[in-house]
């Protein structure tokens, strides 16, 4: 009989570990969390002390027993969820409910690895420790302000605005940076601003340089009459190089990966969302299978980390790999170490990275599905070059004086390529090295003629001026959002994704074709409702206080109720205000516009929120019923566009005869037979193609997260699609009969073979 049990967090795991453990283990899953406040009540009241209340999960009992059950025979107990706070307090009420069939608490003991393999498992069982209380204590203290925001702000959004709204203490706050972004993007007012190349003639080539100074003062050329008499006055003169400075520029390794910016990096390499990230990186944590389809082995550390932290052993293997397979200049003589963020830093992990560098990403690729060898191969390529030595550039720079004006040139020569030798992040993730770019905001060339000196005659052949405006800040992408929440100090990198799937799903942003985030009016009202009713949740600076507390309480050094109270003491106040005394607030929030009621003229028109989305009616209501749909121009004015009325088809309903038309729902437009209510025909739009699986028909389908395509026999037959298709056979494998339609960060449309073992990709113009 098995004597002793451990309890993982994700029944994924159960098969990677058993192989490094003897045949007297068990090995269980919680399959993540087992209890949580109740769904239908708060579940958290204020008394002397504050009481939290839990119940098992849905689906979970059996579970619990069958745990309980296998614990009540064991002699030792590990409870091993993942090491982090959501993972001590699955240990901890895991440990509750064992408790209450094995009375030695002793034989119950916390373990912890941050990779999963045969050492790391070992070292863990042979140092176990008791659950730590203060990191349950800091889960507990978010669980509950999470809770309270949720649970006593959304009600009243659905009070004032609509059904099915949902406020959060971080989820809003997010919201709120995209809010704010946009409108000072609308707000912009472009100023014009000029520049003046120049295109100069030496014997040993040509210089292409950028004016900087008139009189030794920064240029600032406003406009076309400016440039036109700077252009008259540079034809008179003549020039001549002034100064050479040559130096040699590094370029440092970036540190491994964290949980952030493998988000980030992931999102701009690869076109991956924050979500797709982290469930690709969870596979790749607990195990996936390479030679042996049998046996899964782990390939990365813990993907959930704050972290820059390398272990000596991963050192040791990661700078024996580079002297083995690089020239000995690529090895620094002592290995590179990354400073933590103290101020931000939550837990003593390691950064994220591969287990075994000698698991190539060309190895990775003959095994691991596609999406999951791409990570893998971002993951590893960034933790070995962040083990090399720095990239070196030659850097010119040439003064070229002609009387008043000076113009400035920079050329730079990569001249040992160092770490870019393995990885070269694209370029919008170098904004990670801020140090990266050309002085004084200076054009940079790529190459300056080597035979010069100063002194030498240059002649102006051409002369080059432009026109310029200056731009707003960009939209914010999932990746920049990302960057910015981390910037801040706001939620923790582990909860990103569950945070901007929620502002998704309530139709509170759009993404458009770049995947960049545009807020709805629905996003707008909520936030400003939100900021005016209840200013001390919605402020960035105290919720990343509040980060800063949750540290604290997990460190010891402050008590659980201590922070709630302060907390709890100015939200009630505010929350009071913003229901109403009687807890009801007032009428549904009509936002009004600067638009006049077409009809009546004499009230303004509002933006109300409905079933099928928003539109603007009349504040007379229900004197004037005037309704229309609304659009916002670039600078943010708000105009009625003509309300189209349903398109009556000449197809007749297959179920009553009538004429179908064209209507518009919640999801977008869609065709439903005009003798509704009496008939509720919907047309359904079917594949030319059927089911792989079961020969069904495969229809298309639309929901609050987009479309689908999925068989008409579901659940009995699961095959789905998210996202769409085009109707095409694969033309390399011709197993299927359409290709599955991707969009990238970058807007850029790919189809692929839904089979991945073919492989078929395609880039589509």
């Amino acid at each position: 009989m098995k004597k002793k049990l451990l309890i993982v967090e994700s029944p994924a795991k159960i098969k990677t570990i058993s192989k490094f453990l003897g045949d007297d283990f068990r090995i269980m899953s919680t399959v993540g969390h087992i209890k949580d406040l109740p769904k239908k009540e708060l579940g958290v009241s204020i008394n002397g002390t504050i009481d939290i209340k839990y119940v098992a999960m849905e689906n979970k009992d059996k579970v619990i027993a069958d745990i309980c059950k296998a614990a009540s025979v064991s002699d030792q107990i590990f409870l091993a969820p993942d090491p982090d706070r959501e993972g001590e307090i699955i240990a901890w009420h895991a440990e509750q409910e064992i408790l209450k069939v094995v009375k030695d608490k002793n034989k119950i003991k916390r373990i912890t690895f941050n990779e999963i393999t045969k050492p790391a498992i070992l070292e863990a069982v042979e140092n176990p420790f008791d659950v730590d209380m203060k990191k349950v204590a800091a889960q507990q203290a978010r669980r509950v302000l999470d809770r309270w925001v949720g649970y006593e702000v959304s009600p009243v959004l659905w009070k004032k605005i609509a059904k099915g709204l949902s406020a959060g203490r971080v989820q809003s706050v997010a919201l709120k940076m995209i809010c704010d972004r946009e409108t000072t993007i609308r707000e912009f007012k472009p100023e014009e601003y000029w520049s003046i190349a120049g295109q100069f003639e030496h014997q040993a080539g040509s210089i292409t340089a950028m004016l900087s100074e008139i009189n030794k003062k920064k240029i600032d050329i406003k406009s076309k009459e400016q440039s036109d008499k700077i252009l008259k006055d540079i034809d008179k003169v003549d020039f001549s190089i002034s100064e050479i400075k040559d130096k040699d520029r590094t370029r440092n390794p970036f540190a491994p990966f964290m949980t952030s910016t493998l988000q980030q990096a992931a999102f701009n390499s690869l076109g991956y969302t924050v979500k797709k990230t982290m469930t690709i990186a969870q596979k790749l944590y607990e195990g996936m299978p390479l030679q042996d389809e049998n046996t899964p082995v782990a390939l990365i550390t813990y993907m959930r980390t704050d972290s820059k932290r390398i272990s000596d052993t991963a050192l040791t293997q990661t700078r024996s790999y580079i002297g083995k397979h690089f020239d000995k200049n690529y090895l620094p003589s002592k290995a590179n170490l990354y400073a933590k963020d103290s101020k931000k830093t939550q837990d003593a992990h390691e950064a994220i990275r591969p287990i075994d560098v000698e698991i190539t990403p060309s190895i990775a690729k003959m095994y691991l599905p596609k999406d999951a060898a791409k990570l893998y191969e971002l993951i590893w390529r960034r933790f070995v070059a962040c083990q090399m030595t720095p990239a070196l550039y030659a850097q010119r720079q040439v003064v070229i004086n002609g009387d008043k004006f000076t113009f400035k040139a920079t050329g730079s020569t990569l001249l040992f390529d160092g770490f870019l030798k393995v990885y070269k992040p694209e370029e919008s993730t170098a904004s990670e090295n801020p140090a990266e770019g050309s002085e004084d905001g200076e054009q940079k060339s790529t190459e300056l003629p080597k035979n010069i000196k100063a002194q030498d005659s240059l002649d102006l052949a051409k002369i080059d001026p432009k026109q310029h405006f200056t731009q707003p800040p960009a939209k914010y992408t999932e990746g920049s959002l990302v960057k910015e929440m981390e910037k801040e100090g706001i939620g923790r990198p582990s909860t990103y994704a569950t945070i901007l799937s929620t502002i998704e799903s309530r139709k509170y942003v759009t993404l458009d074709a770049k995947k960049k985030f545009t807020p709805t009016e629905l996003g707008f009202t909520v936030t400003n409702m939100l900021t005016e009713n209840l200013p001390k949740i919605m402020n960035i600076k105290f919720t990343a206080l509040m980060e800063q507390d949750l540290d604290l309480v997990a460190k010891g050094e402050m008590e659980r109720d201590t922070l709630l109270r302060e907390f709890y003491d100015v939200f009630k106040v505010d929350l009071e205000k913003f229901a109403g005394k009687d807890g009801k607030g007032k009428d549904k929030k009509a936002l009004q516009t600067e638009v006049l009621c077409p009809d009546c003229k004499k009230h303004h028109l509002s933006i109300r929120f409905g079933k099928t989305g928003e539109f603007l009616g009349c504040m007379g209501y229900p004197e004037c019923k005037f309704t229309c749909n609304f659009e916002r121009t670039e600078d943010g004015k708000i105009q009625c566009v003509e309300t189209k009325e349903p398109e009556v088809l000449e197809e007749k309903c297959p179920q009553c005869g009538k004429n179908l038309r064209e209507m518009r729902g919640r999801f977008g437009m869609f065709i439903a037979c005009s003798g509704y209510p009496e008939c509720k025909y919907i047309k359904k739009n079917y594949a030319k193609f059927k089911c792989p699986l079961d020969e069904g028909e495969v229809v298309e389908k639309k929901w609050r997260g987009g479309k689908m395509w999925g068989c008409a026999n579901y659940p009995k037959c699961k095959f789905a699609i998210f996202g769409d298709i085009e109707e095409t056979p694969c033309p390399q494998c011709k197993k299927f009969k359409f290709l599955v339609k991707k969009v990238n960060a970058k807007g850029e449309v790919t189809l692929m073979c839904y089979d991945k073992t073919c492989g078929y990709k395609i880039k589509k113009d």
